[in-house]
């Protein structure tokens, strides 16, 4: 029988340690088109704190590089030796930004609009920071009322460890679902798929049910181990075999700081929903070259002091990032 399911891929993040030179040279550089739009924005002021470097007349301070350090989450005993990189790269970042200006690059279409884009997100990020900084941080109830009410990122926490194959779905013939439905191993698949020439990828991973939803971790916690799925994704499909379950129980100890951040998240995200709605019914919104939306579609989403305001349940993925299809489980 099919059942519909999801796989979920988590996004790679990238080990970034406070001493690599080449890192804070990309970083700074990278932070060009924002140094450019306040340069455009025409101020003048003399830059406050004890000058360390002056760059063709310009100078860099003291209460800057302590920016910069703060923005990059230096750690206290990193910051001697991140502090003479963060420097150069500074340097760097303001000769590109002289000779940028020099060139009049700020006056491009393309920067102008990606400056008043950069300028309109951090107003209005500045707004909702104001707004949900009055927010109260739950309580010892509320925290230990969520760690009760959800076993299955907690106390009963689940590890599906996976092995898979991953062809391209053109390449996903009925001759081989065949095969699936009747092999008892993802070796004998791989078997008839060397035979038959098709060409494929191996892959593992684990997940527990507080990094994938609700739903799937049900239908991942009904099937044994050697059970066998398909997970149609993009243009992929993905053969599944479930290799192990595990038991990962995690204390209410333990688990207290990350549904704190959660609540903390949620009263946020709450906030700004509400702030939203509050603007648009007293405001005189027209629809004049744009269709407006349909009285049953719900409205944008307001845009969150960060990414991690999202209200999602600790841990768990609210869906997939990747476009899915039907999932075929034995």
């Amino acid at each position: 029988m099919l059942k519909e399911s999801i796989l979920i891929y988590p996004n790679a993040v990238p080990v970034v340690k406070a001493n690599n030179a080449v890192f804070f040279r990309r970083v700074f550089c990278g932070m060009l088109v924002i140094a450019v739009g306040l340069s455009a924005c025409g101020s003048k002021e003399k830059k406050a704190g004890q000058a360390l470097v002056r760059v063709n007349g310009e100078e860099i301070t003291v209460l800057q590089v302590n920016d910069e350090l703060s923005r990059a989450g230096v750690q206290p005993g990193q910051q001697e030796a991140a502090t003479k990189q963060l420097l150069e790269a500074m340097i760097d970042r303001q000769l590109i930004l002289s000779e940028a200006m020099r060139n009049k690059i700020d006056r491009t279409p393309d920067v102008m609009k990606a400056i008043e884009r950069a300028k309109a997100q951090i107003i209005t990020q500045a707004y909702l920071q104001s707004i949900t900084a009055k927010v109260t941080k739950p309580s010892k109830a509320e925290i230990n009322d969520y760690f009760q009410k959800h076993p299955e990122y907690f106390a009963q926490r689940k590890q599906f460890d996976v092995k898979q194959l991953v062809l391209a779905s053109k390449d996903f013939s009925d001759k081989l679902k065949q095969v699936v439905d009747s092999a008892k191993t993802l070796e004998a698949v791989a078997s008839w798929m060397d035979g038959q020439s098709v060409k494929y990828a191996r892959g593992q991973l684990s997940r527990s049910t507080a990094d994938i939803p609700p739903e799937l971790g049900e239908k991942l916690g009904a099937l044994h181990k050697g059970e066998m799925f398909i997970i149609k994704q993009g243009e992929n499909t993905l053969i599944n075999i479930l290799v192990d379950i595990k038991d990962v129980p995690v204390t209410a100890e333990n688990a207290a700081p990350k549904i704190e951040q959660y609540l903390i998240n949620k009263k946020n995200k709450e906030v700004a929903d509400a702030e939203i709605t509050h603007l648009r019914s007293s405001a005189k919104i027209e629809y004049l070259n744009a269709q407006p939306p349909a009285a049953n579609q719900g409205k944008p989403a307001a845009p969150t002091p960060d990414a991690a305001a999202e209200s999602k349940p600790v841990g768990a993925a609210a869906e997939s990032q990747a476009e899915s299809g039907v999932v075929g489980i034995k």
